[in-house]
């Protein structure tokens, strides 16, 4: 078996497996000891990647995973004097050497898994917990973005994210923060930010910072697993979650069609429709009108409603830019974000013209460090002629993105300045 081979099936394993193993060996050693579930984890993949290249990749990767992390997990419990901050089923069971197994292998069946996950988001959005702080403790344990990844999503730093991260695990030891039985309490307390989580977790999917990767499907793929996860339950599921399932539905709807096949992005305008999801986009309506048949109206709501109208124009040219851009007068009066500012210029753009988007455009503040912001101020000066500051905003992007396929694109914009000037 080729080292590249089991590297690649490892990392994979790592994005798909490690937040269910974490979330499962943090309901037995309780959340106070997450470090100790993380370095189970760790200590899991690390044996994996060993003994994968001498011995081969088992039949069943993530059932092996898992079997090594159960017999990880006795051995700490072992180890352990105390049972107070795990609930008290597992505790009693915990305390016997007849019982201590068979319990934790109950805890790796399917629905005992997904259980866990869910206690796992809502612990971490525990309201002592810093809003910010929570998104960033579930993106990093249970979705496993590195600090770079969950920087760029909130539009900051890295070392801003170490720092949440560590002001989130010093609250949970403070307050003796635990994962708890999901409540209509904790949903009160905690949807929200559970929601806002996988939102920013498909974004980064679909538009990464990797530098080689536009689009990381294995991010989009997660964030649509554990939306799925939240309808699956009777407390979670809700109007606000279909609706984001939907969103996220539609996008992916295109995802592949989104790069040609040296890797180059293909602009929405560009695209060849008759390539998109179809069954994604049937999904999206269906999660869509389960979201519009009660009275809430999110940002989900409104996001999902302006992915929907771009998925069933029949081309770019006939479609209703008038609703996209009700759509996001809509969403800009409840979600104030520069990003949805930026997208409402481009409808304007659009919609109405050119000129009328640049000068929204020019109002919009927050993202002067945005390489997409620079180019759309490109992309209307170059539809207005005005090669000049086309070149000097699409430059200007060049210099604030590190994506191989952003680069390239604006690249070739710029070389196609050239007949101009």
């Amino acid at each position: 078996m080729s080292e590249t081979t089991v590297n690649q099936l490892v990392s994979h394993l790592f994005r798909h497996e490690a937040g269910k193993m974490a979330a499962v060996l943090t309901r037995m050693v309780g959340l106070q000891q997450l470090n100790i579930a993380e370095d189970i984890v760790q200590d899991t993949l690390l044996q994996a990647l060993n003994v994968w290249k001498v011995k081969g990749i088992p039949e069943n990767p993530p059932a092996w995973l898992y079997t090594v992390a159960k017999r990880k997990a006795i051995d700490v419990i072992r180890q352990r004097n105390t049972h107070a901050h795990i609930e008290k089923e597992l505790a009693q069971a915990f305390k016997s050497e007849w019982t201590l197994s068979p319990a934790i292998s109950q805890l790796f069946f399917d629905h005992e898994i997904e259980d866990s996950q869910l206690r796992m988001m809502f612990a971490c959005c525990h309201p002592s917990i810093p809003y910010e702080s929570q998104i960033a403790l579930i993106l990093k344990t249970l979705c496993g973005l590195s600090i770079s990844e969950i920087a760029h999503s909130f539009l900051t730093t890295d070392e801003t994210i170490t720092k949440r991260l560590y002001r989130a695990r010093e609250k949970i030891r403070e307050e003796g923060i635990e994962l708890e039985i999901i409540s209509p309490k904790t949903l009160t307390e905690r949807q929200q930010a559970v929601h806002h989580t996988l939102y920013l977790l498909f974004s980064e999917g679909y538009n990464s910072t990797h530098p080689n990767k536009l689009i990381r499907h294995d991010l989009c793929e997660e964030a649509m697993r554990l939306c799925l996860l939240l309808t699956k339950n009777k407390l979670t599921h809700s109007s606000n979650v279909n609706a984001l399932l939907a969103l996220m539905c539609y996008q992916a709807s295109r995802a592949e069609n989104r790069l040609d096949a040296g890797g180059n992005i293909i602009l929405l305008q560009h695209q060849d429709r008759t390539r998109w999801n179809k069954a994604l986009i049937d999904k999206g309506n269906a999660y869509l009108d389960l979201a519009t048949s009660g009275e809430e109206l999110s940002e989900y709501h409104l996001e999902a409603a302006i992915a929907a109208t771009h998925a069933r124009a029949d081309s770019f040219e006939t479609t209703d830019w008038s609703k996209i851009l009700l759509l996001y007068d809509l969403l800009s009066q409840i979600k104030a974000d520069p990003i949805i500012n930026l997208n409402k210029a481009i409808a304007i753009g659009f919609g109405k013209s050119a000129a009328e988007g640049l000068a929204y455009l020019k109002t919009v503040s927050g993202l002067e460090n945005n390489s997409i912001y620079y180019a759309a101020l490109g992309d209307f000066y170059t539809r207005l002629a005005d090669y000049a500051s086309a070149k000097e905003q699409y430059e200007k992007a060049v210099s604030l993105t590190q994506s191989a396929s952003e680069i390239d694109l604006l690249k070739n914009k710029i070389d196609a300045l050239a007949r101009y000037l």
